[in-house]
């Protein structure tokens, strides 16, 4: 972290939220102070000790359980461990709730009034996926959720409650967080917050880091803080320095000026090690991938569209917020049916300033835009399941298994509305003879004037009426039809409204990863990894039909070992023979052979330009002036 960016407490204004949600008794407590000591950070422990004012008598005491951006009730709660309470140095006894173990009881006895909590958070020790529940920690680097290691009383709103947050680091180790910071030494001294602040702002440190000014002419500090598994993946290269310079400068044109945080940090991890996701702050992002990915072109070119999101969820999500994801604290259960939105919108716009900020080439974005179509265009499960419900599922979703997706469906409401927000892009143009874009939608939405984090609420009623607004349309009617439809297919007339089309060859794009490329799946339906292992099997299609699924392996095709590679030219051979595919596959233990009758080679998906209509793709995605 920069020293211009330290902030001392008396300059600090704290986060202000307002909710439109089930109200919590208001009260005026005191100070809770959490000293966390990271030290034994390699080892994947961290050790908290809290001090919190109490009145004799009970006390439930709360941590925290649906983290904000997680959309699910995933609270790491089983990696709490080492927990005692003490009273004036003497231990006293607690009990976890019945129907809750998310919940603590005690019982304060008379004339106490400080409680001092120790507590240890156990990170995974071999690799884990989710969000702060995730692997977060290597030998080198921690990435710190302040929900990780924090209780707080019930009946408060988590705006009511203030921390004084203090954090201790391995030797050597440097840090990046958005959180205010009062004073640092061998200790750092956070300043005052309320714990929604607290719990909004993550930490990144490690042996390896670097932080690099991303301002540009932006009359706000922005930051890009990395961490990473070595020195050599921080060796960024001076042009992509100057992308990110653009995706801050493409932003400000987009919301027309309008920031809604004090300044903002790009927390970045680089390791092989941790769960790779993104997840959005108001001031900061928690986004994580390879060690090498903004060191090796291949990979830095693939990832326009995902930095554009977490940085884009500072407006959508964080500031304008679905009413019924804005709880008052961590324990009232987010509802997600708005998610087209907060999610969808965001894949839409993430992929857009990705572009705009040529962190994406307009071939790059092409080809993903093209993979994401061709993916729910083969999404059987569409026909009982509509968008609405992955939304409206989305707790239960984001762990799900990867076998069985195409029938399954999941948290479709990200890609399948980047489809549908380019749809409605296309007719706000059209309806407006090119005057008007959704980007008006958004300086509307989610502009206005710049603030500190707060949280603006809105219902399905007010995003039809900005939509009305921006253009006139039957906006309702639009929205409705695109949730709850069964299809068939993708919904693709943004695609073909904007000029371009949906189709196939036998090459894949040369933007894409090589093992992106698998050749079965659009052929065959039939995702496999490059041991041979079925990921998914797309239903309805012939390997379904013939009665391969999810779990079995591949040993050979055609009689040889399976290689990618195999599978490719037995495809290619196909064509001009009329003889089957014929595949050697295991089912736990039991070995059959299938013989698939298919003759139509390998396909790929790409966006074709149809000449027979304007271009109204490639607009959207160049740098706004």
């Amino acid at each position: 972290m920069s020293q211009r960016l330290i902030r001392l407490a008396a300059l600090i204004t704290l986060s202000v939220c307002t909710f439109a949600a089930t109200t919590v008794a208001q009260k005026t407590p005191q100070t809770i102070t959490v000293a966390l000591d990271a030290t034994d950070a390699p080892r994947k422990i961290l050790h908290a000790r809290l001090n919190m004012p109490v009145t004799p008598g009970p006390l439930t005491l709360l941590y925290p359980k649906w983290i904000p951006g997680e959309h699910a009730p995933d609270g790491p709660v089983d990696d709490l461990t080492g927990l005692h309470f003490f009273i004036g140095g003497k231990e006293i006894s607690w009990r976890r709730d019945l129907t809750d173990v998310f919940t603590f009881h005690l019982d304060i006895p008379a004339g106490a009034s400080e409680l001092e909590i120790h507590l240890d958070f156990v990170s995974p020790a071999t690799f884990a996926g989710g969000f702060s529940s995730g692997s977060s920690i290597t030998d080198k680097l921690a990435v710190i959720s302040w929900n990780q290691v924090v209780l707080y009383p019930s009946g408060f709103a988590s705006d009511d409650l203030i921390y004084s947050a203090s954090l201790k680091l391995p030797a050597g180790w440097k840090f990046g967080t958005a959180l205010p910071i009062a004073s640092q030494g061998s200790t750092i001294q956070f300043a005052p917050a309320s714990l929604t602040t607290l719990v909004d702002s993550p930490i990144i440190a490690g042996e390896y880091f670097r932080a690099i000014d991303v301002t540009g002419r932006d009359a706000i500090p922005h930051e890009l803080d990395l961490a990473a598994d070595s020195n050599a993946a921080l060796a960024l290269k001076p042009d992509f320095i100057e992308d990110y310079k653009s995706l801050v400068s493409q932003s400000g044109k987009l919301f027309g000026g309008a920031r809604h945080y004090r300044d903002y940090h790009f927390l970045m991890t680089l390791s092989d090690h941790v769960a790779h996701f993104g997840l959005e702050h108001h001031e900061s992002n928690d986004s994580r991938l390879d060690e090498r990915t903004f060191v090796d072109e291949d990979e830095r070119k693939q990832v326009g569209g995902f930095l554009g999101h977490e940085y884009f969820h500072s407006w959508n999500g964080k500031y304008r917020r679905p009413a019924r994801t804005a709880t008052p604290e961590y324990q009232t259960p987010m509802q997600g049916d708005l998610l087209w939105v907060y999610e969808g919108l965001t894949t839409y716009y993430g992929q857009v300033l990705g572009a705009r900020a040529a962190m994406l080439t307009p071939e790059v974005y092409r080809a993903q835009l093209a993979a994401t179509a061709a993916a729910l265009d083969h999404r059987p499960g569409r026909a009982w399941r509509n968008l609405q419900d992955t939304a409206d599922a989305a707790p239960a979703s984001y762990f799900s298994q990867g076998s069985w997706a195409s029938w399954r469906r999941g948290t479709d409401f990200y890609d399948e509305d980047w489809l549908n927000w380019l749809w409605a892009d296309v007719i706000i143009r059209q309806q407006t003879g090119g005057a008007k874009s959704l980007d008006d939608f958004c300086r509307l939405f989610h502009g206005g004037q710049t603030t500190g984090p707060k949280v603006v609420p809105y219902e399905f009623t007010d995003v039809i009426a900005a939509l009305n607004q921006v253009a006139p349309y039957d906006w309702k009617a639009f929205w409705t039809e695109r949730l709850t439809n069964h299809g068939p297919g993708a919904p693709l007339a943004g695609i073909e409204n904007s000029g371009w089309k949906l189709t196939y060859s036998d090459t894949p794009e040369e933007t894409r990863h090589k093992e992106d490329s698998h050749p079965g799946v659009y052929s065959l339906g039939l995702l496999l990894d490059k041991d041979g292992q079925v990921g998914d099997t797309i239903e309805g299609m012939i390997a379904a039909k013939a009665g391969i699924g999810p779990g079995m392996k591949v040993i050979a095709v055609n009689g040889r070992h399976f290689s990618q590679q195999v599978l490719k030219d037995a495809l290619a051979a196909g064509k001009t023979s009329k003889e089957p595919i014929e595949l050697l596959v295991e089912n736990v233990e039991y070995y059959k052979t299938f013989k698939l009758d298919y003759h139509e080679g390998e396909k790929y998906p790409h966006l074709t330009r149809d000449e027979s209509k304007p271009d109204l793709l490639t607009p959207t995605i160049n740098a706004l002036k």
